[in-house]
């Protein structure tokens, strides 16, 4: 693919150090590269769609727009309306502040853009950085920075399954230290890290706020939780079709029904 014409996006926000991260490893493939991000971070949004408000856009540069809305909203408006003549021949989202793996891709604003694209015909890559228990100030920009665009390019010479986006972490370590790649399959975390914590406003009104845990859980060989646990970078084909096909058969003949 010469020159591919390159559509970027996140759900952290159009000023968000990995939106940076990911238009070096873009411009390592092309010089046809627009931005269509939040204004604002829209972590957790999913495939969250704004359809009670107005869509209001501001120009941030040239070829770069900043959205008020949803990462799904910005795929929607790069697509059909913001981006002049051709459609984009690739989709990338992220480098995210923080891993989207196992059970994350169900809420993950990263990956549901990446979804948006492959829904609307568009190879689709999402991109995330792991973090460790010292949090976002200790963020290894120079990880995604240095394997990025190899990754990358290595994908896009791979053939693609139909309906398939690609979902990539990068471990919390150094360049030097990665110890690979592996093609890995969505794991599932042995216990839920996330958690509402109470507190108390100055007028004595009790509110909540989500947070995650600090808390690893014990993953299966394979799977992306085990290698990025293991300082790899993982790889894991997502499709869209959310359909237990085991669980199907069971319940069509439960039911007496054709499968």
């Amino acid at each position: 693919m010469t020159n591919p014409r390159i559509l970027l996006t996140n759900d952290d926000g159009v000023d968000a150090p990995g939106l940076e991260v990911l238009e070096h490893i873009a411009r390592t493939l092309s010089d046809d590269v627009w931005i269509v991000a939040p204004l604002v971070e829209q972590s957790g949004m999913s495939r969250a769609l704004t359809l009670n408000a107005p869509l209001r856009v501001t120009k941030r540069g040239d070829q770069r727009f900043a959205v008020h809305g949803t990462p799904t909203d910005c795929v929607h408006m790069a697509m059909h309306g913001l981006i002049e003549g051709a459609a984009p021949d690739l989709i990338l989202s992220g480098v995210n502040s923080g891993q989207n793996i196992a059970d994350d891709v169900t809420v993950s604003g990263t990956v549901a853009a990446a979804m948006q694209g492959t829904q609307l015909g568009v190879r689709s890559i999402a991109m995330s950085l792991a973090y460790g228990f010292e949090g976002r100030a200790k963020m290894r920009w120079e990880t995604a920075r240095a394997h990025g665009p190899a990754i990358l390019k290595q994908l896009l010479d791979a053939p693609w399954s139909e309906n398939t986006l690609i979902n990539v972490n990068f471990p919390d370590r150094d360049p030097d230290k990665v110890a690979g790649t592996e093609v890995t399959v969505q794991g599932r975390r042995d216990h839920n890290i996330l958690h509402a914590e109470k507190r108390t406003d100055l007028r004595g009104k009790d509110y909540y706020w989500l947070g995650f845990k600090g808390q690893l859980s014990d993953p299966p060989v394979g799977t992306d939780l085990r290698a990025v646990y293991e300082g790899r970078i993982s790889i894991t084909p997502l499709h869209l079709d959310l359909t237990n096909h085991d669980a199907q058969v069971r319940l069509a003949m439960a039911l007496n029904a054709k499968p």
